[in-house]
């Protein structure tokens, strides 16, 4: 057997091996959990996989205290029919500077304010000062069905600014705090009197909103499928923002083909194709805009990185090249077929991206250049079990947890950081970085737990070809099957050879071209003879 077949063998046989071992290290770290922890591999098949976070504890009304709202004599005392529970709760914000959550508890129409341990610590049901119906009862326009929430912080005062997405009262809500049950509305958008409005829609039913650094404010209308609503820092409507393009299905090739041909009757009686509305969106600390769209196994814009003017940072030539969520073709490890439906987005402060899945309650977590870290979390309407969600609305992130807020179940949970995690998330902190040599250590550890994560392999592979090492490149970008980064390796290889060996191989071609030449000048001069070929006599016909 040649060394190339007994090499090749090997690393076949070591990466067998890994995998195996990876499965069995896997399904005990998930056995504990409600949920079976996979990834993908080199070959976009999913695999039993390490998970990188587990659940910690689940917060219901009763753990935030909410009996309090009920109690005379408490500070927060509103009355003694005050619901204790959540219900339907739809967003949940996270405030950094005062390091407090803030809660849409859409089903009982108020807001909730807690502090970093969910412990209540404020309610509003509605706001003074509005111009819209007022309660007689209680002096305050009233919430109706609340189903976003941002915080950001007034620069003079140092409180908290609410902006309430009031989705039954076609308004959104900005309000100054003035207690912890009570506030002032500062002003409120409603429905833009505007006829480039009026074509997108006849409607204004806010769902989710946030605010960047200027003041501007964005809002997603589920009745507008241009992009978001857009409002000035004076509340003036300027226009639309960052919409999706339309699917580009057999259905709309086609129409787009007849209608070169139509007429005008046939064309006004076509279907109109829109783009998708997205559902959610959120902004990191560099003002960039990342969107999420709900639809079934869109494929489309259905997850974006805007920039100022509203466009894709992602797109390619062709279009958006990223998959997120499950592929389409996607059978999980546990034999189940799913299909995703993205619901909610939100981007750490360390820029690890967290998608939250409505239809199978999983969040899928990414780095800023889309490589898929985690698949944790799942949905069991049949089981209270922690760590599995019914109706998963909201996801959060603070520090090295994460918070999923369930509208059935009512109740808040949170996931922790696993020891593997902390692994992958050093590396990968590193790696984006372009510190590879310094990602080598915490990448070994994470294959010394799951050597079936493909991602250390092509961490390890660029770690390598930094430092010169081109053949360990080579052996960790082909288990990891990066093809391009495999070519480049060996060319690089290939190069450091021929530079090495430079004048060596220049003597062997200058012997090689002499002795070429002298044997030419002796066959010329008969010193030295070809033997000649004998040639095979003829046959008789």
């Amino acid at each position: 057997m040649v060394p190339r077949m007994k090499k090749s063998i090997k690393n076949i046989i070591s990466v067998g091996l890994a995998l195996s071992i990876a499965a069995a290290m896997a399904t005990t770290a998930y056995a504990s959990e409600p949920y079976v922890s996979y990834n993908y591999d080199a070959w976009n098949d999913a695999i039993p996989s390490q998970s990188g976070y587990r659940v910690d504890e689940t917060i219901t009304g009763f753990e935030m205290e909410l009996n309090k709202l009920a109690e005379p004599g408490s500070k927060l005392f509103i009355s003694e029919d005050e619901p204790t529970n959540l219900s339907n709760a739809s967003d949940i914000f996270y405030e950094d500077s005062t390091e407090e959550f803030w809660i849409a508890d859409s089903g009982n129409n108020r807001i909730l304010r807690t502090d970093s341990n969910l412990k209540v610590i404020g309610c509003y049901k509605g706001v003074s000062n509005s111009k819209t119906a007022v309660d007689a009862e209680t002096g305050l326009s009233t919430f109706s069905n609340p189903l976003g929430i941002y915080v950001s912080i007034d620069e003079k005062t140092n409180k908290p600014i609410l902006y309430i997405a009031d989705n039954k009262n076609a308004r959104v809500v900005k309000a100054e705090i003035e207690s912890n049950t009570s506030a002032k509305c500062m002003h409120e958008y409603t429905k833009p009197d505007s006829e480039l409005y009026a074509n997108s829609s006849e409607t204004f039913n806010p769902s989710k909103i946030l605010v960047d650094s200027a003041g501007i404010l964005y809002v997603v209308v589920s009745s507008v499928t241009t992009g978001a609503v857009v409002f000035d820092e004076t509340g003036e409507f300027t226009g639309f923002y960052g919409a999706n393009r339309v699917e580009q299905t057999a259905a709309v090739i086609r129409q787009a083909i007849w209608r070169k041909f139509a007429s005008n009757e046939q064309i006004a009686s076509m279907t109109r194709n829109v783009p998708v509305e997205y559902a959610n969106f959120d902004i990191d600390s560099e003002g960039f805009i990342y969107t999420v769209t709900e639809a079934a196994n869109a494929s489309t814009d259905a997850v974006k990185k805007l920039n100022p003017a509203g466009e894709n940072i992602w797109n390619t030539a062709t279009g958006n090249e990223f998959t997120f969520g499950d592929l389409p073709e996607f059978a999980n490890v546990d034999t189940s077929s799913f299909t995703s439906r993205l619901t909610d987005i939100v981007v750490g402060k360390d820029g690890i991206i967290n998608l939250l899945d409505y239809e199978t309650g999983r969040i899928f977590q990414y780095t800023q250049d889309n490589d898929l870290l985690f698949i944790f979390g799942s949905k069991n309407s049949t089981s209270d079990q922690k760590g599995t969600f019914v109706a998963p609305n909201g996801i959060e992130t603070v520090g090295k947890k994460i918070y999923v807020i369930d509208g059935k179940k009512n109740d808040i949970t949170i996931f922790v950081e696993t020891t593997f995690g902390k692994y992958v998330h050093e590396a990968a902190a590193l790696f984006e970085k372009g510190l590879y040599e310094d990602a080598i250590d915490p990448w070994n550890e994470v294959i010394k737990r799951d050597g079936g994560y493909a991602l250390a392999y092509y961490g390890l592979g660029k770690a390598y070809l930094n430092t010169g090492d081109y053949d360990k490149a080579m052996e960790n970008f082909k288990v990891s099957v990066s093809k391009g980064s495999y070519d480049r390796a060996y060319e690089y290889s290939r190069d450091e050879f021929l530079r090495a060996n430079f004048t060596i191989i220049i003597v062997v071609l200058i012997i090689l071209i002499v002795a070429i030449i002298v044997l030419r000048k002796l066959l010329k001069k008969g010193i030295i003879k070809l033997p000649k070929i004998k040639k095979k006599p003829k046959e008789d016909k």
